[in-house]
């Protein structure tokens, strides 16, 4: 088991790596992304409407209009991710072995704290697999699968997205995770990188 020098020493390094990379690549004048948050919470608002082309149970926004726009390359947008939610569960684990190894809480909160480390496994092993089998299925160059509560989110490596595209992903997260809300999108990219 990593100690917690050890993980915090990890966390710094690949965040030193990743804000290296942003800076390295980013616009010399100045230029900053900005994020429209009605944008942004709109793209995360669940949608029930299956006129419009988003699906029952799910924010799919199907007609291509959906994008994640970022000042990063898609092949950073896609490390960066990995390392913020990898970094969230690392703190959140340690956090509830800590509680489990308190001697001041009660039976059912250790239990609770275990379960939630349990899930927490459980989750990333869900998603790795489902990360394998959305690329292998379409040939994506790279999807991530985020799990939280009652919502996955999945991003494609993709210019567009299609209605069948985005309903077979949607199909495989339930096969995957059960009836749960279904976010998909995808991060464009250039063909040649």
């Amino acid at each position: 088991m990593l100690k917690k020098q050890t993980v915090w020493l990890l966390t710094m390094l690949s965040l030193m790596i990743v804000l290296s990379v942003y800076y390295m690549t980013s616009p010399d004048e100045g230029e900053v992304a900005f994020v429209d948050e009605d944008e942004q919470n709109q793209a995360e608002n669940v949608n029930s409407s299956t006129e419009n082309g988003t699906m029952t149970n799910g924010s799919v926004d199907y007609e291509g209009k959906e994008e994640v726009t970022s000042s990063l390359t898609s092949d950073q947008w896609f490390t960066a991710a990995r390392l913020t939610i990898e970094q969230n569960r690392s703190e959140r684990k340690e956090y509830l072995q800590e509680v489990m190894a308190s001697g001041d809480v009660s039976a059912e909160e250790v239990n609770k704290a275990m379960n939630e480390i349990n899930q927490l496994q459980e989750y990333s092993n869900k998603e790795t697999l489902l990360e394998q089998t959305i690329a292998a299925k379409a040939e994506y160059p790279d999807v991530l699968v985020r799990a939280e509560d009652n919502q996955v989110r999945v991003t494609v490596k993709a210019n567009e997205l299609s209605k069948a595209d985005t309903v077979e992903i949607m199909q495989l997260v339930y096969n995957e995770f059960g009836e749960t809300n279904v976010m998909v999108n995808f991060q464009p990219y250039e063909e040649n990188q």
